[in-house]
């Protein structure tokens, strides 16, 4: 789903655009299409080797502030749907 949490990660590639939106671009897009519920799945190098704690905390309050309960996949999760 992201690669990084605020830095936007998308280029131009002759006329195409690719790449990834941040996770607070994506909780943005959660927030106004009525989505209460983010699982980041495709994380980058500033997720994976970031400090979890502080990291977890910005993400809690981006979240809140659009009213999305986030959460960061890991290896062996498992979700009831």
């Amino acid at each position: 789903m992201v690669l990084t949490v605020t830095r936007s990660f998308i280029r131009r590639r002759d006329q195409a655009l690719i790449g990834h939106s941040p996770v607070r671009t994506q909780l943005t897009w959660c927030e106004k299409e009525g989505v209460a519920r983010a699982i980041i799945t495709h994380c980058g190098s500033e997720i994976v080797t970031g400090d979890e704690g502080k990291l977890c905390a910005k993400l809690r309050v981006m979240a809140a502030e659009r009213g999305v309960d986030v959460r960061i996949a890991y290896d062996g999760m498992k979700l009831e749907l």
